[in-house]
């Protein structure tokens, strides 16, 4: 068994990430692996752990936090049972005996990604009406929203006493 530690900057094409969040381009990538020869195989273990930039998902406000995930993945020895036996995208191989960890370890950071990001648990979000953020907004803040069908209405007063025909 033999055992690694690198930090490697994020790739910049394609980004490390989804849409709303991910490892910033260039960010060190902190590697702990651990490489042990299986029968089958070279078995590669290990943590992965780098910072995240992106935005909340209600109100869009920057959010910033970290990842750490675990990896682990079976590189197939060429012409072993496993290679004849898996497909060509079923499992990595070993090739020109080495191992390249950058899918493994996209993979995991990307699996290891909240979906829906948040600046805080309670994030209120935007207001569906003005945009604003409603953690910035009064508690009374509101917006007078008028049916249509009733705008003809709008300028008239209720409640005035009409003339009878007395």
């Amino acid at each position: 068994m033999r055992s690694y530690h690198r930090t490697v900057p994020a790739p910049a094409d394609p980004p490390l990430g989804i849409d709303v969040i991910g490892v910033p381009a260039g960010a060190p990538v902190e590697l702990e692996v651990r490489l042990e020869s299986v029968s089958e195989g070279v078995y590669v273990s290990g943590s992965v752990q780098a910072p995240l930039a992106g935005e909340c998902a209600r109100c869009l406000d920057t959010v910033t936090d970290a990842v750490d995930v675990e990896l682990g993945e079976l590189f197939a020895y060429p012409d072993s049972v496993t290679d004849e036996t898996t497909d060509a995208d079923e499992l990595p191989r070993v090739v020109d005996e080495q191992v390249d960890v950058e899918q493994v370890v996209r993979d995991a950071v990307v699996l290891g990604l909240p979906l829906s990001p948040l600046c805080a648990p309670d994030c209120a979000g935007l207001c569906p009406d003005c945009g604003e953020r409603r953690a910035d907004l009064a508690p009374d803040h509101g917006h007078e929203t008028l049916d249509p069908r009733w705008a003809a209405l709008r300028g008239r007063t209720f409640g005035e006493a009409t003339p009878s025909a007395d």
